[in-house]
């Protein structure tokens, strides 16, 4: 096609994949809806305890880089700037993150916990307060830190290692060039599948939502046909969104988002009980701290029971599954903060203001229940989540002009996760590619509200919903590589090292000419670039039908043999080496003792001299090997003539 930025095998494989499940789902939605069902019980009864210690892991990962050493570095060059003011960035990523979310479920779960919670009685003080510390827990650092993983991987390899913004980027340091083939392909195409499976579910339950709430204020019926006529009215909206770009379009739709909320929450916060919701925030936080430990790894294994699975195992399961998305989001509006930054403002500020709007609406709707509602409240939460926020309100002064803001504040959210989305996928099937043609943007968009609209009209958007968790198994084992690969490279980078298909930035040579490497860094570097490039050689001399070669790793050396049919051998070795500092430098070490400086030393055939190779690229070191090897050839080949001159 022309005009495109696609990659065409995820661009094309993904829709094939999209397609054929949707059609499974749409064809037999009771038996997809049995079968991914079982399959999704089957992945967490089996690897919810795999779950939970990836989970901390991942949190353990995103606080230790955030404030440790690699806090420092920049996702970008060290002189970048933010794209973003700091409130726009924060109010984008939590658009992304849980706008919806926080909507349909800020009364509905407290409420649900306060019914039914997993150990205080139903229905009491202890359970309120067991409600609110659960809700806590579900929607806390833990599930911010699975998406700021993803994030950072990304913003890091894109913008710092200068890598597309595709999500195979973070395994280049495990992975090597193997990411530009077919397993990067299906990596990317996994990312793509997921995001719009998630995202479609996610807009099902807003609209449900939004035309529950316009039945339940206005009277309209709550039908196929009006959740449809939402659908192309929200979804028309979100692709002219997209098409402006995350600048302007996407930034002011999540600055005017969390504005409303923000009202909409002070108003709950004015007209409720103030001072018990001030009171009850900081217990709720101080129970949260207290059982932080605990529930982290809390899996009942000794009193199994059902509720684990329904709700912290479905929660894990279900950011994991939306971390592609979320993730890849927050990358493309976070370049130019540094990893600190990132993660103070990824992990703590919007935890901090979701455990503010949960206990605004949860504690007040527990509050209400207990008494004017006399269980109204709790029994609007059983006979159907999506009419429980406009029954909350119905008890609060004003209901009539609270709940239009709480059905326009839906329909913001919906928008701003529909655009986000999009623009998410298209990057995700493009490359990398920030820049593409209006007409993938706009497919992507429009096979977001068709997928949405069919799996409602079909009654298949529980199958699906299903089938999305389902693949946040394997998608853990990913984020896990990720973790690996970003501790790898920031570790790399603080070192002054280079990893396979790693070039160097300008600050990173000048700050090797200004402080000494040590024997460490070089022995790193020589296990890191050094042998790669050499294997990569070896691999492809024999491809050709070269023999003889050999290559040997004795201690920290690593060496490359050739034997050529009239038997001389070309020997490369790559070994660290040192030399003293100059004696004027200001490194120079006290009492008259010369500083060492450590270099990545190469040398050909015995010689005494050696070339400097430090900091050089897997591929700069394997281009030295060739124009050795070709050097020693020609050599090779002047000398033959004297002795082939017999010949016949």
């Amino acid at each position: 096609m022309t005009n495109s930025k696609i990659n065409p095998n995820v661009f094309w494989g993904a829709s094939a994949i999209i397609a054929a499940l949707l059609a499974t789902t749409l064809a037999m939605p009771g038996t997809a809806d049995v079968a991914f069902k079982a399959a999704q019980s089957w992945a967490i009864d089996t690897f919810g305890w795999f779950y939970i210690s990836a989970v901390a892991v991942f949190l353990v990962v995103v606080l230790t880089l955030g404030f440790g050493p690699a806090g420092r570095l920049k996702l970008g060059p060290d002189d970048a700037e933010p794209d973003f003011p700091y409130l726009s960035w924060l109010a984008m990523l939590f658009a992304a993150g849980m706008g919806i979310g926080l909507m349909y479920f800020a009364v509905a779960e407290p409420i649900q916990h306060y019914i039914s919670p997993p150990e205080a009685p139903s229905g009491t003080i202890l359970a309120a307060r067991e409600a609110m510390a659960i809700t806590f827990h579900h929607y806390g650092v833990h599930a911010w830190a699975i998406y700021a993983l993803v994030g950072m991987s990304l913003a890091y390899f894109t913008y710092r290692k200068d890598m597309p913004l595709t999500l195979r980027s973070g395994l280049s340091p495990i992975l090597g060039k193997r990411i530009n083939g077919p397993l990067g392909d299906a990596i990317d195409i996994f990312a793509v599948c997921g995001t719009v499976f998630g995202v479609s579910t996610s807009l099902g339950f807003g609209v449900s939502q939004m035309t529950a709430g316009l039945a339940y204020e206005y009277g309209l019926p709550d039908t196929i046909t009006v959740k449809i006529i939402v659908i192309v009215l929200v979804m028309g909206a979100a692709t002219l969104s997209v098409l402006s770009g995350a600048d302007r379009g996407i930034r002011r739709l999540s600055e005017l988002n969390l504005t409303v909320a923000i009202l909409l929450m002070l108003f709950v916060m004015a007209v409720g009980p103030t001072l018990f919701l001030l009171r009850a925030l900081v217990q709720n936080f101080g129970l949260y701290l207290d059982h932080f430990v605990m529930r982290t790894f809390t899996l009942y294994a000794y009193e199994p029971r059902a509720w684990m699975a329904d709700w912290t195992l479905f929660y894990w399961a279900w950011w994991i599954a939306w971390s592609p998305f979320v993730g890849m989001f927050i990358a493309r509006i976070s370049r130019g903060r540094t990893i600190r930054e990132f993660v103070i403002g990824v992990l703590f500020v919007p935890t901090a203001f979701t455990f503010l709007w949960m206990t605004v609406f949860g504690n007040t709707a527990i509050a209400l229940d207990l008494g004017p509602a006399a269980g109204g409240i709790a029994d609007a939460v059983q006979a159907n989540l999506s009419t429980a926020l406009f029954k909350f309100l119905e008890y609060l002064p004003a209901a009539g002009v609270t709940s239009t803001l709480a059905i326009a504040l839906v329909a913001i959210f919906f928008i701003t996760s529909a655009d986000s989305g999009a623009l998410v996928i298209d990057t995700l099937a493009s490359g990398g590619a920030e820049e593409t043609p209006r007409w993938q943007r706009m497919y992507w968009c429009v096979l977001l509200g068709v997928t949405a609209t069919l799996l409602l009209v079909a009654g298949g958007l529980g199958a699906l919903q299903s089938a999305t968790l389902l693949a946040a198994l394997p998608f853990c084992f990913i984020m896990l590589l990720l973790a690996v690969g970003l501790i790898r490279q920031t570790n790399a980078d603080l070192a002054g090292v280079t990893l396979p298909g790693d070039a160097p930035s300008v600050a990173e040579r000048i700050k090797r000419l200004l402080v000494p490497a040590r024997r460490a860094d070089i022995v790193r570097q020589i296990k890191r670039n050094g042998e790669p490039a050499l294997q990569s050689v070896r691999e492809a001399m024999e491809k050709e039908g070269w023999s003889a070669i050999a290559l040997d790793r004795r201690d920290d050396i690593v060496e490359l043999t050739f034997t050529a049919a009239d038997g001389r051998t070309f020997v490369y070795r790559l070994t660290p080496r040192s030399r003293p500092l100059a004696a004027f430098t200001a490194l120079d070490a006290p009492e008259g003792r010369r500083s060492l400086t450590w270099l990545l030393a190469a040398q050909t055939n015995g010689e005494t001299g050696f070339r400097d190779l430090s900091g050089f690229t897997v591929d700069q070191i394997a281009n030295d090997v060739l124009s050795q090897l070709e050097r020693w050839r020609l050599t090779d080949s002047v000398k033959r003539p004297v002795a082939d001159t017999k010949s016949p």
